[in-house]
């Protein structure tokens, strides 16, 4: 099982306790996370190719989770591109950012937290409930 982690650069950095709630749930879970801008950075001129490699990666995982505390132009691709490939959607949000309606309504799944801790009980529930089980 493996799901593909949207986020910008920026808020990866803002958000180091989060992603490491996050791996350590997925591992729980014997669940790969793949996140993108740890692996590619998108250089000037190159933003189609970025975005190809992107949706190669997305193809090649189960599901995909966005991150959408803060909002960016890629996660918006990521995710439509996603839905029209009916890979299953998990919206992440801090619970005191604004919700972008949008993004919430086409997503599958919703996790809305408070603290690193809470994130990580939460999506070991959700994977718990919505894995399938060996």
């Amino acid at each position: 099982m493996r799901a593909y982690i949207s986020v910008d650069t920026e808020t990866r950095k803002l958000l180091g306790k989060e992603i490491i709630a996050l791996g350590m749930a997925m591992g729980s879970a014997n669940v790969e996370h793949f996140i993108f801008v740890d692996k590619y950075t998108m250089e000037a001129g190159q933003e189609a190719e970025f975005m190809q490699k992107a949706m190669k990666e997305i193809d090649t995982s189960n599901f995909i989770m966005v991150e959408a505390t803060k909002i960016n132009v890629t996660s918006c691709i990521e995710l439509g591109y996603a839905k029209a490939k009916r890979k299953p959607i998990v919206y992440l949000q801090k619970a005191e950012a604004e919700t972008n309606e949008v993004l919430f309504a086409l997503s599958n799944f919703h996790i809305l937290y408070s603290s690193p801790k809470d994130l990580f009980d939460q999506l070991s529930e959700f994977l718990k409930n919505v894995l399938p089980q060996n």
